[in-house]
């Protein structure tokens, strides 16, 4: 073991802004260290269950939430280094330490002297004399342990901890599984035949991938969005678009060493007995138990209004893309490698827009700049970048980041570019969440955002495609949550709110970058500088609700199969299932056209069985956007994108409060109603009246 004065992870961080000593840490680091920390946690925990004194807010809930910081700090760092910049050895270590570290979160969800004290002041909250945040921690924590089995007995908390130990073990292997197959593949191009059909921002990208792998005179498509879809769209080499399709929706169902689905069948098994401990039906009523949308009647309303006009609309699509075929003298039926290709023909026929025309004018800088401008135009912040302070991986860049009043209130760190040993997506994560220690001073957020956009050349510039363009948007938003974050307690800060709110601030976001007046100020040529033309700005906006149906089905059908497989009950779900025969079946059953597919298959469903956040709850997404379009129409009523007014609001109801308040009545402290759903149909070109979103069930 590494003595713990040579170990950095154990020593006092005195570096800027208390951000990990990056270039100091390395793998052999994180076993001894977590060791240390666990035991120091454990007693932390024990001294605040078996104090003497009775139980207080003070004694008992604050001090709960103000200790672990060792371990605390431990684990995000190495929760996000196994995300960005892994490493086979790090890769042993996240498996090896998941089964311990979740081992430790049962026995401090299950220490019988914490709970007690902790249920006797739920108990009595309301003669307490709290203030409302404190109220909200109290029921937070309650709700927590009770989800985590605190009130199981004998076998049944043993059974209880043994299963969480073996989900973390599978969870692990599943990430890592389809990280492996990603890593994998490599379709290679060799001479014009190949490359036939693929723009040269296209050809720029498989070039610097060529050259990251050491692959000589020939270019390579990778398993990376930023690269696959402009493959599938551009590329006039059918046999090549299939093979990519191939590779890309079979991820994690290859038999050998990294299948995924004996994983995700045991996952499923397995989860299912969880929740029948703490008395549920199902996964499914387990998870939404702690949701905005609260039983699986109120997510199937939800996602039964999108779906069968979702079809419908892709049923005109598809019409539009057989006729296109048939006049280019190409094969039919339409398959699904072909979709995105021959959608992109009816795009440049309906809206003469062309991806190779609009990319030059989304270069990364200047989204990155129009995404602060936003900021700073909203909430008065201003971000600066800090070359000096170096992070995990040379690609990532530090920001300080600076109130209206000069105030630091954060470190924001962007990493944005695909790269091996990364995990495919974007997400945003967090090194330090935003609190305020005992004595009343702040503590900074430092917060993460990672994309995984195809790199350019050396000296060129990286562009984006407007979808691209959107994900950081998107990201930028959770990355806002985080870094605006106004709470006393850890637990209630940034992004720890209810699974189907913390959507909303990076959905709402994503409007500002469709604004005609923040394309017109950032969204320049790469090469002359010159704004993006008004005709262009129209074009793009006018084709916003293009292919929406196609667009609609594959998420909607990922977020069915979702809920199905989690809502199984008895021993269907209990003996587990062929998890890739469970998701044909749904799929016919729900009529899901078979040219269009999924976002996410299950072998490679990373949001359902890479971890827990988002099991029985990819619907999530859709609500969200309930929340955003009718959110937004704030600010259209106000006449004015970033009226001041409505960005305080905004600020302090959805982007400041974290968990503080009940999200229902934080949107309605913003909006000053519940939202609708009529906006989200408008948005998606899917219709318009429909009831209320909130009502209780």
């Amino acid at each position: 073991m590494l003595q713990a004065t040579l170990n950095p992870l154990l020593q006092a961080w005195n570096t800027p802004y208390g951000l990990p000593p990056f270039e100091a840490v390395h793998t052999a680091h994180f076993e001894p260290a977590f060791e240390v920390a666990l035991k120091a946690h454990r007693a932390e925990v024990d001294a605040i269950g078996n104090a003497a004194e009775a139980p207080s807010f003070d004694n008992t809930i604050a001090a709960f939430d103000r200790c672990g910081l060792l371990y605390g700090r431990i684990r995000s760092l190495f929760q996000n280094l196994t995300s960005s910049a892994t490493s086979p050895e790090l890769q042993a270590v996240q498996r090896r330490m998941a089964p311990v570290l979740a081992d430790h979160h049962s026995a401090v969800s299950m220490h019988a002297a914490l709970f007690a004290r902790i249920d006797t002041l739920y108990v009595q909250r309301d003669a307490l004399g709290l203030v409302p945040e404190q109220r909200r921690l109290i029921e937070r924590f309650h709700t927590d342990f009770l989800r985590a089995g605190a009130r199981l007995h004998g076998a049944d908390q043993q059974r209880y901890a043994q299963i969480m130990a073996r989900l973390a073990e599978l969870t692990t292997r599943f990430g890592q599984n389809v990280l492996a197959d990603e890593a994998g593949f490599q379709l290679v191009l060799r001479g014009p035949a190949d490359t036939a059909g693929l723009p040269e921002f296209v050809l720029a990208t498989a070039r610097q991938a060529a050259a990251e792998r050491g692959v000589v005179d020939a270019l390579v498509i990778t398993l990376s969005r930023s690269q696959i879809v402009p493959f599938l769209t551009f590329s006039k080499r059918r046999d090549l678009r299939e093979q990519a399709w191939r590779a890309w929706v079979g991820r994690g169902e290859h038999a050998g060493e990294h299948d995924n689905r004996p994983v995700a069948r045991e996952i499923l098994a397995l989860r299912h007995e969880q929740a029948r401990l703490l008395g549920f039906a199902s996964y499914a009523d387990y998870a939404l138990a702690d949701t905005m949308a609260i039983n699986q009647s109120a997510v199937k309303a939800l996602l039964d209004q999108v779906w069968e006009p979702a079809k419908a609309r892709a049923d005109e699509e598809r019409q539009a893309l057989v006729e296109v075929a048939t006049s280019s003298g190409e094969p039919l039926p339409i398959e699904p490698w072909d979709w995105r290709h021959h959608a992109e023909k009816v795009r440049q026929l309906r809206y003469a827009l062309d991806e190779a025309q609009v990319k030059p004018y989304f270069a990364l800088d200047r989204m990155i700049e129009a995404a602060f401008d936003c900021a700073q135009r909203l909430f008065g912040l201003r971000f600066q970048v800090l070359p000096e302070v170096l992070a995990y991986h040379p690609d990532v860049k530090v920001y300080e980041v600076r109130g209206s009043d000069d105030a630091v209130i954060g470190v924001f760190l962007h990493d944005n570019f695909a790269r091996a040993g990364k995990r495919s997506g974007a997400w945003m994560s967090a090194l330090r969440n935003q609190s305020r220690a005992a004595d009343g001073r702040g503590v900074l957020p430092l917060i993460l955002n990672n994309n995984n956009f195809a790199k350019a050349a050396p000296g060129q510039p990286t562009l984006l495609s407007f979808d691209d363009a959107t994900t950081l948007f998107h990201e930028f938003g959770h990355g806002l949550h985080g870094l605006l974050s106004n709470v006393s307690f850890d637990r209630l800060a940034g992004t720890s709110v209810l699974r189907d709110f913390v959507e909303l601030p990076s959905q709402l976001f994503e409007h500002w970058l469709s604004e005609p007046e923040v394309l017109a100020r950032h969204a320049r040529h790469c090469v002359t500088g010159e704004p993006i033309p008004a005709a262009l700005i129209d074009k793009l906006l006018a084709a916003r609700l293009f292919n929406q149906g196609y667009e609609t089905v594959r998420y909607t059908a990922s977020a069915l199969v979702d809920m199905a497989a989690h809502a199984l009950t008895g021993d269907a779900a209990a003996g587990g299932m062929d998890v890739v025969g469970f998701e044909a079946a749904e799929l016919a059953r729900l009529g899901a056209p078979a040219d269009i597919g999924m976002n996410h298959r299950m072998t490679h469903f990373q949001h359902l069985f890479a971890g827990s956040g988002y099991a029985a709850g990819y619907y999530v997404y859709l609500w969200a956007e309930v929340l955003e379009a009718d959110a937004f129409g704030a600010f259209t009523e106000a006449g004015d994108p970033f009226d001041a007014a409505v960005a305080a609001r905004l600020r302090r109801f959805i982007y400041g409060s974290g968990n503080s308040l009940e999200p229902g009545s934080a949107f309605e402290a913003f909006r000053g109603r519940a939202p609708v759903v009529g906006p989200m149909l408008r948005q998606r070109g899917l219709g318009s009246a429909a009831p209320a979103l909130r009502e209780k069930a």
